[in-house]
């Protein structure tokens, strides 16, 4: 069976901001139709890594393409347009405060097609709205009137709109209670199967990373890492993370602090 064409690829990639390397040589294949998780101690770069992949982020090193096409290798304009084809689903949901759920929703194809029928929009809003479960009364409601968990759907709404072939989660289920962040999970899995998309989830949620996921790739912090190691701790089938005989991976995926108290104290 011929494995699917990579959409995502990077090579060597490196981000060092000023004198700090975040990311050091990563290379990473993502395949269309998977779902990554990409897990980790806060600070390895798992957010920077995102951003990158989007081209928000410049590499210092190495490059990152999309569709065979390097995003360096575009103008303004170009990776403008192939960030159309994404939708990215923030941490916090990243709602404009100043518009109500309606007009959050709607603002992508409002600002990207702009000429395109009203009509279309609001059916392709309706159909979202049922999409993730959000009744329609909450059209009218502003951010601040939503639940966490309100608001996280209203953002993955959004990052829909477009109809995206990526779509990239920025902690998903941070600071959901345990049922809401499974809701996420499910809502996760439902856009996966019912629209195509290929996934890459950034989470410290082990819950998430095994349930949604087809693969896990785990990084770790350069600062307590020597100069000839690698960064990728981890690149496999989340059914196989717990066969990991890296202490590194064993103590992350069972949530141990470890000797980390005394490894905090002495980082670089």
């Amino acid at each position: 069976m011929v494995a699917p064409a990579p959409i995502i690829e990077t090579s060597s990639l490196s981000v060092q901001f000023g004198r700090q390397t975040v990311l050091r040589d990563i290379d990473l294949t993502v395949p269309r139709g998977q779902t990554l998780a990409v897990i980790g101690e806060s600070g390895c770069g798992k957010t920077v890594l995102l951003k990158s992949i989007i081209g928000l982020i410049q590499p210092t090193s190495g490059s990152v393409r999309f569709d065979g096409q390097r995003l360096d290798a575009l103008s303004e304009q170009e990776l403008s347009q192939q960030r159309t084809r994404f939708g990215f689903v923030f941490q916090n949901a990243a709602l404009f405060d100043s518009l109500n759920v309606a007009e959050n929703i709607l603002f992508p194809l409002r600002q990207h097609r702009p000429r395109s029928e009203a009509p279309q929009h609001e059916r392709r809003m309706m159909e979202l709205l049922t999409e993730v479960g959000l009744p329609k009364g909450a059209l009218r409601k502003f951010p601040a009137e939503l639940s966490g968990g309100m608001r996280k759907r209203v953002g993955l709404a959004r990052a829909l709109m477009m109809q995206p072939e990526v779509v990239l989660y920025d902690e998903p289920t941070t600071g959901l209670d345990p049922i809401m962040s499974d809701v996420i999970n499910e809502l996760m899995i439902r856009v996966r199967d019912r629209l195509g998309v290929t996934s890459i989830m950034v989470t410290h949620d082990m819950n998430s990373a095994r349930k949604v996921s087809d693969r896990i790739v785990m990084l770790y912090p350069l600062t307590r890492l020597d100069d000839d190691e690698s960064q990728t701790l981890y690149d496999g089938k989340p059914e196989d993370i717990d066969k990991s005989t890296d202490r590194r991976v064993t103590q992350f995926i069972r949530g141990e602090a470890g000797d980390r108290i005394s490894e905090l104290a002495e980082e670089k």
